[in-house]
C-alpha cells in the first residue's frame, strides 16, 4: 500500500451503529452525547486504570472504527483493542489492562501489543500531547485485528481471532487523568442482500420521524430503524491545557 494513499477498510460496506456501553464501564469513565460516543477517563485525577466496553459484538463479521484521541496522550498506558466480557474494566493500579490475560487484545500508546500478559513491539510510541486518530479493523472471517494510525496502516497485529468462541467487543482504557477518546467512522461489511438493500434505503432517510411516513409494514419499519442515526448532543470540550501528574 502506498503510504501516501489512504484506502479505508470496508469502503464498500455500510455505516455501523454502536456506542460505548453505559453499564459496562469503570466508575472512572464518563460518557457524553446522545450516542455516548465520547469517553472521558478519570475526570478529576487518576489512581488506577479505567476502561469501557463497546456494544458491538464482533464475532464472524468485518468491522472498522476510528478513535480520536485528545492531545492529552501521556501516562503509563492508553489502550485500544478488543476483549470478551471476562476482560476487566477497572484496576486500582496503573497497568496495561487490555491484554493482561487471555481475555483481551490491545495496543498501548507506547507502541506495544499486549495479549495473555505478554507484550511485543508493534510500532513507534505515540507523540505525547498530539492529537491522534487510531483506526481498528476487525476481520472475523480471517481472524485478524489491524491498526491504523493517522490514516496509515500499521499491519496485522493479532491473528487467530476467528477461533475465539466467546463474544468479542471493542474496548478502550486509560491510566491518565482527563484523557478523552471519541468514537467515529464506524463501518461494517454487509451481511446479506437484505442488509445491503436496507443501507440504500436508509441513506435517503434523515430521521426516525421521516421513517414513520413510509408506507411499509411495521416489521420492515423496525428493521430500517435499527440503522438510522439520530443527531447527538455536542460533546463537552475537555480542558487540554491543564496538566495533571497523575497517570
Amino acid at each position: 500500500m502506498n503510504p501516501e494513499e489512504y484506502i479505508p477498510p470496508l469502503r464498500y460496506g455500510c455505516n455501523d451503529n454502536w456506542t460505548w456501553n453505559r453499564r459496562e464501564r469503570s466508575p472512572e469513565v464518563r460518557l457524553y452525547g446522545n450516542n455516548y460516543q465520547s469517553a472521558l477517563f478519570h475526570p478529576n485525577w487518576s489512581s488506577g486504570t479505567a476502561g469501557v466496553r463497546g456494544t458491538r459484538m464482533l464475532n464472524n463479521g468485518r468491522y472498522f472504527w476510528e478513535l480520536h484521541l485528545s492531545k492529552r496522550i501521556f501516562g503509563t498506558s492508553m489502550m485500544f483493542g478488543i476483549g470478551t466480557k471476562k476482560a476487566r474494566l477497572h484496576a486500582d493500579s496503573f497497568t496495561n489492562l487490555l491484554g493482561e490475560d487471555a481475555n483481551s487484545w490491545g495496543l498501548s500508546h507506547k507502541g506495544l501489543l499486549w495479549h495473555a500478559g505478554t507484550r511485543s513491539h508493534y510500532t513507534k510510541p505515540f507523540r505525547e500531547n498530539v492529537h491522534t486518530v487510531i483506526g481498528i479493523y476487525f476481520d472475523g472471517i480471517a481472524g485478524t485485528l489491524t491498526y491504523y494510525k493517522d490514516k496509515k496502516c500499521l499491519g496485522v497485529a493479532f491473528r487467530g481471532l476467528h477461533q475465539v468462541k466467546e463474544p468479542l467487543y471493542p474496548i478502550i482504557c486509560s491510566t491518565a487523568a482527563k484523557t478523552e477518546m471519541v468514537l467515529s467512522t464506524m463501518r461494517r461489511d454487509f451481511i446479506n442482500l437484505q442488509d445491503r438493500c436496507r443501507s440504500v434505503i436508509v441513506k435517503l432517510i434523515k430521521t426516525k420521524k421521516d421513517l414513520e411516513e413510509l408506507y411499509v409494514p411495521t416489521r420492515i419499519r423496525g428493521y430500517l430503524a435499527e440503522e438510522i442515526f439520530e443527531a447527538s448532543v455536542p460533546l463537552k470540550v475537555v480542558n487540554e491545557n491543564k496538566t495533571d501528574e497523575n497517570t
